[in-house]
C-alpha cells in the first residue's frame, strides 16, 4: 500500500477473510463528542471566566477545529453548573452532560463569578455573556445562533431561569454589543429558586443567614431580616403577567434534601398563573441531582422540550 496522506473515501477497506472474526456494520453517523476545554469568554475586573465546550462529531461530520470549518451546525445549550453560587467545579458533570451533547447539541458549560467575587445578579450577567459569546463564535464551534437555550442545575438552575428574565442587551453589562442573549427555552434542574419559606433549603442550618450560600451571593445579607433582598433573589417574586420569559422545563426530585421540591412547584405554579409556559417533572425518590437526571428517559424529555421550541 502506498504511504501518503490518504483521503477517507479513497482509502481501501480491509476485506480479507479472517477465520473467527465477527464483522459489525457502521454508518459513519455514530455520534461522539469533541471537548474544547477552558475557552475564555470574558474578563471583568481582571477576573477571567471560561467555558467547557462539547461539540458533537462523527465520521461523516467532523467537528470544526483550527483550519477546518464546520460542515453543519447544531442548537446550542449554555449550561450553568451548580455550586451554591460558590466556586464551581465545571468539570465534574461533563460525562453526564456529554450524553445530552450526543443527541445533537453544542453545550457550553459556563463558569461564573462566584460569591465573594460577584454579587447577584453578576452570575446571571455572566451566563448571558456566555450566550452572546457562543452566538458571536457560532461558526467556530458549529453553533446555529438562531437556536439557543440555557440550562442549569441547583444554583445554576436559579441562574439559568434568571438569565431568561434579566433582559440586559442594551446595557453596559453586555460585553458583546449588538449580540443578543435571548434564548428559545430554559431547562431548570432542581433549581434553588425560592427563599421565601422556612424550609426552602432543609439541610442548610443557617438558611437565609448572611453566612448561608443565599446570603453570601447577595453580598453577606441577612435574608431573614431583609424581605426585599429575599424577594429579589426568589425567582417567583419577579414574574408577573408582563414578564418576558421563554418556556421553562423544570425537573426536580421528590426527596431533595438540599433544595426543597416546593421551590420548583411554586415556580411552576407562578409561571402558569401568570400565563407563561412551564412544564414540571417530579422524579420520585430522587435526591439533589444524581444519575436519575441523566437517564435516557429524562434526557429524552429535555431533548423533546428543547427541540420543540427551537
Amino acid at each position: 500500500m502506498e504511504l501518503k496522506a490518504w483521503e477517507y473515501d479513497e482509502f481501501p477497506a480491509f476485506e480479507e477473510d479472517v477465520p473467527g472474526a465477527s464483522w459489525l456494520d457502521t454508518t459513519g453517523d455514530e455520534v461522539g463528542v469533541r471537548y474544547v476545554p477552558d475557552v475564555e469568554y470574558q474578563s471583568v475586573g481582571g477576573v477571567s471566566r471560561v467555558l467547557q465546550i462539547l461539540i458533537p462529531t462523527s465520521r461523516n461530520y467532523k467537528a470544526p477545529k483550527p483550519g477546518r470549518a464546520a460542515s453543519r451546525s447544531y442548537p446550542c445549550i449554555v449550561y450553568v453548573q451548580g455550586s451554591a453560587w460558590m466556586t464551581q467545579n465545571v468539570y465534574a458533570n461533563l460525562p453526564c452532560i456529554a450524553r445530552l451533547a450526543v443527541k445533537g447539541y453544542v453545550i457550553a458549560v459556563v463558569q461564573y463569578r462566584e460569591s465573594g467575587i460577584g454579587v447577584f445578579p453578576d452570575q446571571v450577567r455572566d451566563a448571558r455573556n456566555a450566550i452572546r459569546f457562543m452566538r458571536e463564535h457560532a461558526a467556530e464551534y458549529a453553533v446555529d445562533p438562531t437556536h439557543m437555550a440555557v440550562m442549569g442545575d441547583s444554583s445554576g438552575g436559579h441562574t439559568a431561569v434568571y438569565a431568561g428574565i434579566l433582559h440586559d442587551d442594551d446595557t453596559e453589562h453586555n460585553l458583546f454589543p449588538g449580540i443578543s442573549a435571548e434564548v428559545s427555552c430554559i431547562v431548570n434542574y432542581y433549581g434553588s429558586t425560592d427563599f421565601t419559606f422556612e424550609d426552602a433549603n432543609p439541610s442548610t442550618p443557617d438558611h437565609n443567614a448572611p453566612t448561608s450560600p443565599e446570603g453570601m451571593v447577595m453580598g453577606g445579607v441577612d435574608l431573614n431580616e431583609d424581605q426585599k433582598a429575599r424577594e429579589t433573589l426568589s425567582v417567583k417574586c419577579n414574574i408577573d403577567e408582563t414578564t418576558t420569559i421563554a418556556p421553562v422545563l423544570i425537573i426536580h426530585g421528590t426527596k431533595d434534601r438540599t433544595v426543597n421540591t416546593k421551590c420548583s412547584v411554586y415556580l411552576h405554579q407562578r409561571l402558569q398563573e401568570t400565563g407563561h409556559e412551564s412544564a414540571l417533572y417530579l422524579l420520585r425518590g430522587a435526591d439533589h441531582g444524581g444519575p436519575e437526571f441523566w437517564t435516557e428517559q429524562t434526557l429524552s424529555i429535555v431533548d423533546e422540550f428543547v427541540r420543540a421550541r427551537m
